[in-house]
């Protein structure tokens, strides 16, 4: 478990610096926008709401796939590394895929 470890928290350092560098340049354009006089669109709450659904449902798919590869760790003879990639990345992609179907099944509307 010692080297997947390391790799989830490589993983999580990188995330966090994504998301505090996207912070910043979008304070950065607000700012802008308020120089310039201009509005900001009405559409950014919405956004906001589909981006934090999206980031929960992947997380919990995450969880689900750190989850299940446990659980086949434990009762099968399958290789950990392997059983953590790919229950991670087969997780972490069906829950964007269910997050992409309730943003376009609420555009629909």
């Amino acid at each position: 478990m010692g080297s997947i470890g390391s790799v989830l928290i490589v993983g999580v350092v990188f995330a966090a610096l994504y998301g505090v560098i996207k912070l910043f340049v979008r304070r950065k354009e607000r700012i802008i926008a308020v120089e310039k006089g201009t509005s900001l669109p009405d559409m950014e709450s919405k956004g906001f709401f589909f981006s934090t659904l999206k980031c929960g449902i992947f997380l919990i798919g995450i969880g689900l796939g750190v989850l299940i590869a446990s659980i086949l760790t434990i009762t099968t003879e399958l290789n950990s590394e392997v059983a953590y990639f790919s229950m991670i990345f087969l997780f972490g992609g069906i829950s964007l895929i269910i997050a992409h179907l309730f943003e376009r099944k609420k555009n629909e509307k």
